[in-house]
């Protein structure tokens, strides 16, 4: 910004003014560290926004076992509670960015602190189906809520020097809240593990009854303190200016700033946020409409980076990473053992992303995941091309083995492989019948599901497929699952067998390479697209419209989120694994050259210099009298 605008300039000497009276008792070196101190504390506030959100993600997946086994409740209502905080959260994240202009950041983030620590004894004392969906669904509005507010608040009140990490760590915590999520499941899956050698069974009962209400228990802590760090942070500066209330805003930013600095961010604040344009120049025309470059371009851009890093396959992968690995000739032991260094890679590289995000630029940590995740895609396609022309597809003898009653159940071994293989021609093919895998994709109606890979050479394996086991049982879990889905037609429709797969076994080297480029692909996205993305989307926005576009964005991410798992089982069972890891690395392509030729960099820039530099010169009107 020139030095000599009007804001600026009284802005400077203000600071100086202010700076030989009003500070004069403080020494530069104590008010450094004050500062610094505080902004590490906005890091560990926003820290623990990002280990609820994790938490709300994970913390089901430990508990639900004992809560079937312990509750009472039938498949349908299970179902409804997990789906639940679904529900919650689609609804919170489509009015947080409104409720956050209407009642600021802060105040959302405590709002979002205490319905999540409402939710955990609404569900942990609960003793019906009521309730369970209701903590479910508050856990869902705090997360929502958490997944807007906190990198918008994060956005609009670190100093550029380090708005970067910030960001990044809320990314950070959470992944580790889905850690420590998980790892609750396995504390108390160890501890019924010993005491179901000995125990009565109403002992047993009441333990895992105590099990699932502990597991929510552990995660009310975090929660807490969320709220209670939310209430001594400021308010969001630019939030504070935008509504009118100067002083608040300065006193906001002198809590993380220098007196010049925040004076020079005020004054920037007033050319980009100043409603009324009152600075601008006499005879230019200023038109606010939202369809201005500086609006248009940034937005559109946040919502193709946040389409192609979940268009990237990232979630599926993550999903079927044990089915993926067991198809490439790894052990059913190999590959689970595979899935947890998967998520550890995740975590570590997170790491990396975060202390590297303020020092090479979100541009360069882009560039280089987009890119090393392509290249990763590149190989595992290649790889899934060469194994699958040695396949068959048994389908119409496995369709003809249902059951009237619409049911599969088929036990795999090596006689009934060989007669597999040989209705299904294998004339050439060279699969052994003691050394085959089979995995079948199947439907019931609009949903489709695959079954675990089985293996011939691992004793008699069997597939059990029931459509209690794969129609969702109420229409809410239905439409995350498959929105375009018929549930009524899908509760009578056949079983009808889509594609399954008759495959030699590949060496175990072959399942090496595999999970090493899986490995290679997680890698890249944790240290760039997964440290990078809630950054690019609070940074991008334009002021006038963060809030609300940051909604609309992460909606437009969860229908694409809900689209990818819908075509992901379909596009198997018709052309192959191939053919979708082609999908991805055709997203990941266009993502790669987005971040390469079309995002600017923005390390070290204010929010308002970001914003700026979207916006073309203002030119002069050339109409009569001006």
């Amino acid at each position: 910004m020139p030095a000599k605008h009007p804001a600026i300039s009284l802005g400077l000497l203000f600071s100086r003014g202010r700076s030989a009276s009003a500070w004069s008792c403080q020494t530069p070196e104590g008010e450094d560290l004050k500062r610094r101190r505080y902004s590490h504390y906005l890091l560990v506030v926003a820290g623990l926004g990002g280990l609820l959100y994790g938490v709300d993600l994970g913390i089901i997946g430990g508990a639900l076992p004992y809560l079937e086994a312990t509750s009472g409740l039938t498949a349908e209502q299970l179902s409804a509670v997990v789906a639940a905080v679904l529900l919650g959260s689609v609804f919170s994240t489509l009015f947080a960015g409104f409720l956050s202009d209407w009642f600021g950041r802060r105040s959302m983030m405590i709002a979002s602190g205490a319905t999540f620590s409402l939710s955990i004894p609404v569900i942990a004392l609960s003793h019906g189906f009521a309730f369970l969906v209701a903590g479910r669904i508050l856990q869902g509005i705090s997360g929502g809520i958490i997944g807007v507010v906190v990198p918008l608040y994060l956005a609009e009140c670190l100093a550029a020097s380090i708005r970067g990490r910030g960001t990044a760590l809320f990314q950070w915590f959470l992944t580790l809240g889905i850690v420590i999520a998980a790892l609750a499941g396995i504390y108390y899956s160890l501890r019924l593990g010993v005491a179901e050698h000995n125990a009565s069974a109403l002992t047993i009962f009441l333990l895992k009854d105590q099990a699932w209400r502990r597991i929510f228990w552990t995660s009310l802590p975090g929660g807490v303190l969320f709220v209670i760090g939310g209430c001594f942070v400021t308010e969001s500066p630019r939030w504070l200016y935008h509504k009118g209330h100067l002083e608040r805003a300065r006193a906001a930013l002198l809590r993380s700033r220098s007196a010049e600095q925040a004076e020079l961010e005020l004054g920037e604040m007033e050319l980009v946020l100043s409603p009324t344009a009152r600075l601008r120049p006499v005879g230019q025309c200023v038109a606010e409409s939202l369809l201005r470059r500086k609006y248009v371009v940034p937005f559109l851009l946040s919502c193709a980076i946040l389409f192609c890093n979940t268009a990237t396959g990232v979630n599926s992968i993550t999903a079927y990473d044990t089915s993926l690995l067991v198809q490439s000739g790894l052990s059913d032991i190999g590959a689970h053992w595979g899935y947890v260094i998967y998520t550890c890679i995740k975590f570590l590289m997170t790491i990396g992303g975060v202390m590297l995000v303020d020092r090479k630029g979100r541009k360069f940590l882009l560039v280089t995941g987009t890119g090393g995740m392509l290249l990763s895609l590149i190989v595992i396609t290649g790889l899934f091309l060469h194994t699958e022309r040695t396949r068959l597809d048994c389908s119409r003898s496995l369709q003809a083995a249902v059951a009237p009653d619409q049911t599969l159940h088929f036990r795999f071994d090596p006689s009934r492989a060989a007669k597999l293989l040989q209705q299904s021609g294998n004339a050439g093919r060279g699969i052994a019948a003691d050394h085959a895998s089979l995995s079948i994709v199947y439907s019931y109606g609009d949903f489709t599901a695959a079954t675990p890979v089985v293996r011939s050479d691992a004793g008699a394996a069997a597939i059990w497929i029931q459509r209690s086991k794969r129609v969702p049982s109420n229409a809410v879990e239905a439409f995350f699952e498959n929105p375009f889905a018929n549930l009524r037609q899908a509760r009578v429709a056949p079983l009808k067998i889509q594609r399954a797969v008759l495959a030699p076994l590949p060496k175990p080297i072959f399942g090496w390479i595999v999970e090493l480029s899986l490995y290679v692909f997680i890698g890249f996205y944790a240290f760039g697209p997964g440290v990078c993305v809630w950054l690019a989307l609070s940074e991008l926005m334009p002021t006038r419209i963060r809030s609300n576009g940051m909604s609309i964005a992460l909606v437009i991410n969860q229908l694409v989120s809900t689209t990818m798992a819908g075509i992901f089982l379909p596009v198997v069972s018709r052309h192959g694994d191939s053919t979708i890891f082609l999908i991805f690395t055709a997203f990941t392509a266009a993502y790669f050259l987005i971040a390469m030729f079309m995002l600017p960099e923005t390390k070290g820039k204010t929010l308002e210099e970001i914003e700026q530099s979207f916006d073309k010169p203002i030119r002069a009107c050339k109409s009569a009298g001006h």
